[in-house]
């Protein structure tokens, strides 16, 4: 998720909030290796009490950087049967997303503290059936580019996670962002599923009505468009390389026009398009209209 970080509520107590719903947080996952779908089955592990049928989880979905947790507790009242882990590092939105589990009453979600770069520690072999990359923090600059989780590294970090068939989904405001990760795509040996430049438009019938995330809605509200593709793994790569630019910069439309007339520049971005469309405007010879 984009690095916003929550506001505070007046006497908001961080350590009482995360102690307050931690039979919602999972802080050892670890431990759960290779058996989240049966040790997260109500009655057994953290998820919940009680419940007749089947003694586990028929999927397990990740949802990486899962904010306040609209996502993952709404994703997982539409289906019962998958187990749904909310992986946040901000201990802000761990506490949030915690409440928001506890209060559901929902048995089948599961708040972890942690990041992308873990999931092989905390997942095993073909143990997730989807991974959800919603809105994750572009880093636009290619010295920070090593931390983004759409990039080839964390790809090929999810193969190793990823149950034959299974999913990597990503949405994101960032029109950079996702021509970026579609050239990462089959450079770790994925295959492209299905791709859409609205997801909240024409591309509903392709995507899915997909649960909107908070950060969605608001970015929505200010006319960003969402972008979202699907991947799954394909043949692994004899050899990994990275060839693509790393900069977003290099992503963005030659016509900077473009993104002005529907108001909204990618995130973390907006000082580098006024910077090119200054640039282009003394290029020109016209530095009246100059930012």
């Amino acid at each position: 998720m984009h690095a916003l970080h929550a506001r505070l509520p007046k006497n908001f107590v961080l350590e009482e909030r995360l102690e307050r719903y931690a039979d919602a947080i999972e802080l050892e996952p670890a431990h759960l290796r290779g058996r989240w779908a049966e040790a997260c089955w109500p009655g057994i592990g953290v998820a919940g009490a009680g419940a007749a049928g089947p003694s586990r989880f028929r999927e397990v979905r990740l949802d990486l950087g899962c904010g306040k947790g609209q996502f993952v507790v709404e994703s997982a009242r539409r289906n019962p049967d998958v187990l749904f882990v909310g992986m946040d590092a901000e201990p802000i939105c761990v506490a949030y997303a915690a409440q928001r589990v506890c209060e559901s009453g929902l048995a089948n979600a599961v708040i972890v503290p942690g990041n992308g770069m873990r999931v092989r520690e905390f997942f095993s072999a073909g143990e997730l059936g989807r991974i959800y990359l919603n809105f994750p923090t572009p880093f636009p600059r290619k010295r920070d580019a090593h931390l983004r989780m759409a990039c080839m590294e964390r790809l090929m970090d999810f193969r190793d996670v990823l149950a034959e068939g299974a999913e990597v989904r990503l949405r994101t405001d960032s029109q950079p962002l996702f021509d970026f990760m579609l050239t990462q795509v089959p450079l770790a040996g994925y295959r492209l599923l299905w791709s859409t430049r609205d997801a909240r438009g024409e591309g509903l019938e392709v995507a899915g009505d997909e649960v909107a995330t908070e950060y969605e809605q608001r970015l929505c509200a200010q006319g960003a468009r969402v972008h979202a593709l699907a991947c799954t793994p394909g043949p692994a790569p004899e050899h990994v390389e990275q060839t693509a630019e790393l900069s977003l910069a290099a992503y963005l439309p030659q016509d900077l026009e473009s993104l002005e007339s529907i108001g909204y520049a990618p995130h973390g971005m907006e000082a580098t398009v006024t910077n090119l469309r200054n640039r282009a405007l003394r290029e020109s010879g016209d530095g009246s209209t100059a930012l």
